[in-house]
């Protein structure tokens, strides 16, 4: 897998670098306001998910590219306590920071293809991908 460029996700201010990179990668990629948008709350996400629950952990952007479409996939690593039940974290309102519990339900409707792999002590690995359209 070619990843154009990850953001090491270390302290707070890390969520904001990532989402900044992955908004400027999305606007030349030809995504539109509303998208980037979309994307930019994804990476925050998912990278506040990387900060609270695993301490540390990457978030990187690759722009895909395939016969008549383009798109940006976002993958979210980390070595963290990894996540005892997928199932119920991808249940709506489901939150255990007291957050707004969007969390990976949002991001899973945000997106066009979701997916995580998860081993409990193990980090969690999400991948996700939107289409241009």
């Amino acid at each position: 897998m070619d990843f154009q460029s990850c953001v090491n996700i270390k302290k707070e201010w890390d969520i904001v670098g990532a989402r900044q990179l992955g908004r400027d990668i999305s606007r030349k990629i030809g995504f539109g306001t509303v998208d980037q948008a979309r994307i930019a709350t994804t990476i925050s996400e998912l990278a506040r998910n990387i900060y609270l629950y695993a301490g540390t952990g990457k978030v990187c952007f690759e722009q895909l590219e395939d016969m008549n479409k383009k798109g940006i996939r976002i993958v979210a690593i980390d070595n963290g306590p990894g996540i005892k039940d997928i199932s119920q974290v991808m249940e709506d309102g489901f939150t255990t920071s007291g957050g707004l519990g969007a969390g990976l339900p949002g991001v899973k409707r945000l997106m066009d293809e979701f997916d995580i792999v998860s081993e409990d002590g193990e980090g969690t690995e999400i991948r996700v991908v939107k289409w241009l359209r």
